[in-house]
């Protein structure tokens, strides 16, 4: 199927709205886009890179949509925000530096990964929507260097970095689940960001995929921030599940 063609266009737009759904209220937006990309004929590493920078986009009407919950946050946010750009940088370049045939073989493993992550999200949220102050399951000084590596993932290729973030300050802080999730919009947010401007000055983008993909998550984040909540959440983790198997499929095929 030819991605510019309206069936294309279509089927690429629905799923980056989902997406920008799913990155504001669960954080695994680019197990929809990126296996869509593969199927409209995208190479693994484009599709990588479009898929990055557009929810990168995308992903800054969660964190308006969730600014409140953002309120008294920044002593802790500032340093989060410091090491995820390091890590983002890093992973980034490693995706440039990488041959194509390496991302083939290390993406089903991260996408596998990702899958697993959303599966288990619930046991992290039940645990993180006790009140806040209930004592962190580990220590305070782990949430810095596990970050860093959220954000090398983030750069390199970001699928279900959110569940990661959410899983790591939840081990490591005492918030509750909204003010975790804020933050983990920011991060994620972030670590696109960075990846994108060392992706401008090092490549050629694929700006069709990405404007199609920033409008569309644009569109969705929105969503997600106003109605979110209120989707039934087995059933957004049974779709992310299904289609990340599908994209497994691809890469492998």
């Amino acid at each position: 199927m030819d991605l510019l063609s309206p069936l294309g266009v279509s089927l690429l737009a629905l799923a980056a709205i989902g997406a920008g759904i799913i990155n504001t209220v669960v954080g695994s937006g680019s197990l929809i886009t990126f296996p869509t990309l593969l199927a409209l004929g995208v190479p693994p590493v484009n599709a990588n890179v479009a898929n990055t920078v557009g929810l990168a986009i995308g992903n800054v009407g969660g964190v308006v949509g969730y600014r409140r919950e953002l309120v008294g946050t920044r002593r802790i946010l500032l340093p989060l925000i410091a090491v995820t750009i390091v890590g983002a940088v890093a992973g980034a370049l490693a995706l440039l530096a990488l041959p194509a045939s390496a991302f083939r073989l290390v993406a089903p493993a991260l996408i596998i990964v990702g899958c697993i992550l959303v599966a288990i999200q619930p046991i992290l949220n039940r645990r993180a929507s006790q009140e806040a102050g209930r004592p962190p399951l580990a220590p305070a000084w782990l949430r810095m260097p596990l970050t860093l590596l959220t954000g090398a993932y983030g750069g390199y290729f970001g699928a279900a970095q959110g569940v990661l973030i959410v899983g790591i300050l939840d081990l490591t802080m005492r918030e509750d689940l909204q003010r975790i999730n804020a933050i983990k919009n920011v991060l994620q947010t972030v670590a696109g960001w960075v990846a994108t401007i060392v992706f401008v000055l090092h490549m050629a983008l694929p700006w069709v995929s990405i404007g199609i993909i920033a409008v569309g998550s644009l569109l969705g984040s929105a969503i997600g921030s106003v109605i979110g909540r209120r989707l039934p959440a087995w059933l957004l983790r049974t779709a992310i599940i299904v289609i990340g198997a599908i994209a497994v499929v691809f890469l492998l095929a």
